[in-house]
C-alpha cells in the first residue's frame, strides 16, 4: 500500500479522494493554482504545493509540474479525479517513466477507449452490441455522406477522441449533413487537437446506461450494477439516480455481462464505466468506455455499499479484487443532483462568486460531495458544479421523497445556483413515471 498519494485536481474530487486516504492512513499532497489557495482540498490534505496560474493549461494539466510536486513530495502514486488530466495517456505515460503509479488503467487503454472508432472495432470483436457506424475513423466530407446515406438518417455524427459533449452534431436529413459534419469537425479539432469523426446510426428517444467496472491487475472483473444518466442538458449530466428504474433484473444480467466483456477486451485495470445506449425496444449499444472514476460515482457507493476510490487505491497497489460478482448485493435506490454554480432562468449562465451564507441538507440517507464553504469564492475559471448532492432510500419512491426534502432545506446565497431547477425535475410527473430518455430535458422539461 501506498504511504502517500498526490491528487492531480482540485474541488470536491479531490476533498473526496483525501477521505479515502485519510480512512486508510495514506497522507496526501493537494497541487492548486494561485487562485484555488484557499480552496478546500488545499486545506484538508497533509501537504500542498502550488503548480501554476489560474488557468488550467498553466495549472492543474502542467504535467510537468505535476509530475516534479510528486517527485518533490515524495508521493508514490498520483490520483488523477476526472477531468483534467484523468484520460491523458501521455500523462499516464510519463507517471510510469518516472516510476510513479497512475492510478487508473495503463496508457495503452486509455489510447484505445478514448479513441470511439479504435473502442467500437474492438467491442465488436468481443460480441459486445455497437451502433451501426462507420468503419474506423472518417475525414473526408463526401465518403462521410455516402456511409450516412448507407446507415440510414438520421445519424450522429462523433469526433473520434470527443468527450463531454462536444464535437458532436445530430443530422436528420441528408441536405443538412454537410454542413454538420464541417462544424462538428472544426469543433472537435479546437477541443481535442484531433479532427477525425465517425458517424453512427441515432438512436431516437434512448437512455443512458451506464455500468460500473472493478478490474484488477490479475484479470479479475465485476460490475457493480448500473446508473441511468439520461437526464442530460446540452450531453452533460444533470441528475443520475441508481439502479436504473426500468431495467429488470433479465436485462441487468445482460447488460453487465456485456460491460464485462468490454472490460475484459480491453485488458481494462481499476475502476471504469462502460456505458450504453438503450432504445425502447431493450436493445442495448456500446457507447463508450471512461477510463477513471464518475462524477455519479457516489449512487453506486450508496446501493453497493464499496467505496470505490478505496478500490482504485487498492488495485492500484497491486491487491487482488477481493469481490466475486455474487458477492455485489444492490439495495435501495440512490439519487444524485448536480448543484452548479448557475443562473437556469439566464440561459444556465455560470454564477462565479463569494458564497454568503451557506446551510447544506442532513439527516438520513443524505450525503454531500462538495468543497464549498461559506466565505469561499467560486472562481471563474473552473467548471461550475459546486457539490453532488446524494440521497439514499429503501426504492425509488422514498428517494425522491427524500431528495425533494434535501432540496427545500439546501441554502446557497451569494450566487445563482440551479437547486430550484433539480427541484422542479423532482417534482416533475414524467420523472416521477421514470418516463424519460437522455433528450426529456431540452425538449420536454424545458419547452413547458
Amino acid at each position: 500500500m501506498f504511504n502517500k498519494i498526490l491528487i492531480a485536481n482540485r474541488g470536491e474530487i479531490a476533498v473526496r479522494i483525501i477521505r479515502a486516504c485519510r480512512e486508510i492512513g495514506i497522507q496526501t499532497v493537494a497541487v492548486y493554482s494561485e487562485v484555488d489557495k484557499d480552496a478546500l482540498h488545499v486545506q484538508m490534505a497533509d501537504e500542498a504545493i502550488c503548480i501554476g496560474p489560474a488557468k488550467s493549461r498553466d495549472s492543474y494539466l502542467n504535467m510537468k509540474n505535476i509530475i516534479s510536486a510528486t517527485v518533490l513530495t515524495g508521493a508514490q502514486a498520483i490520483h488523477p479525479g476526472f477531468g483534467f488530466l484523468s484520460e491523458n495517456s501521455k500523462f499516464a505515460r510519463m507517471c510510469e517513466e518516472c516510476n510513479i503509479v497512475f492510478i487508473g488503467p495503463d496508457a495503452e487503454v486509455i489510447d484505445n477507449m478514448g479513441n470511439k472508432s479504435k473502442a467500437k472495432e474492438m467491442m465488436k470483436k468481443s460480441g459486445v452490441p455497437v451502433i451501426p457506424g462507420s468503419e474506423g475513423a472518417v475525414y473526408d466530407e463526401e465518403e462521410a455522406l455516402k456511409i450516412a446515406i448507407n446507415i440510414g438518417f438520421p445519424v450522429m455524427i462523433k469526433a473520434s477522441a470527443g468527450g463531454g459533449g462536444r464535437g458532436i452534431r445530430v443530422v436528420k436529413k441528408r441536405d443538412e449533413f454537410l454542413n454538420a459534419f464541417r462544424n462538428a469537425k472544426q469543433e472537435a479539432k479546437v477541443a481535442f487537437a484531433d479532427d477525425s469523426m465517425y458517424i453512427e446510426k441515432f438512436i431516437e428517444k434512448p437512455r443512458h446506461i451506464e455500468f460500473q467496472i472493478l478490474a484488477d491487475n490479475f484479470g479479475n472483473v465485476v460490475h457493480l450494477g448500473e446508473r441511468d444518466c439520461s437526464l442530460q442538458r446540452r450531453n452533460q449530466k444533470v441528475l443520475e439516480e441508481a439502479p436504473s428504474p426500468i431495467l429488470d433484473k433479465n436485462l441487468r444480467s445482460k447488460m453487465g455481462e456485456a460491460a464485462i466483456r468490454a472490460a475484459k477486451a480491453s485488458n481494462y485495470k481499476n475502476a471504469g464505466t462502460v456505458e450504453f445506449l438503450l432504445d425502447k425496444n431493450e436493445n442495448f449499444y456500446f457507447m463508450e468506455m471512461n477510463t477513471r472514476i464518475q462524477v455519479e460515482h457516489p449512487v453506486t457507493e450508496m446501493i453497493t455499499g464499496i467505496d470505490l476510490i478505496k478500490m482504485q487505491i487498492k488495485i492500484a497497489s497491486d491487491q487482488t479484487l477481493n469481490l466475486r460478482q455474487e458477492d455485489i448485493k444492490i439495495q435501495g435506490h440512490s439519487i444524485e443532483c448536480r448543484i452548479n454554480a448557475e443562473n437556469p432562468s439566464k440561459g444556465f449562465i455560470p454564477s462565479p462568486g463569494k458564497i454568503e451564507y451557506l446551510y447544506v441538507p442532513g439527516g438520513m440517507g443524505i450525503r454531500l460531495d462538495s468543497a464549498a464553504y461559506q466565505g469561499y469564492t467560486i472562481p471563474p475559471t473552473y467548471d461550475s458544479m459546486i457539490g453532488k448532492l446524494v440521497v439514499y432510500g429503501e426504492d425509488r419512491n422514498k428517494a425522491i421523497s427524500r431528495m425533494r426534502r434535501a432540496l427545500s432545506e439546501f441554502i446557497i446565497e451569494g450566487i445563482d445556483t440551479n437547486i430550484e431547477f433539480q427541484f422542479d425535475i423532482l417534482n416533475d410527473e414524467k420523472f416521477i413515471n421514470a418516463d424519460y430518455d437522455t433528450r426529456f430535458i431540452e425538449n420536454e422539461f424545458l419547452s413547458k
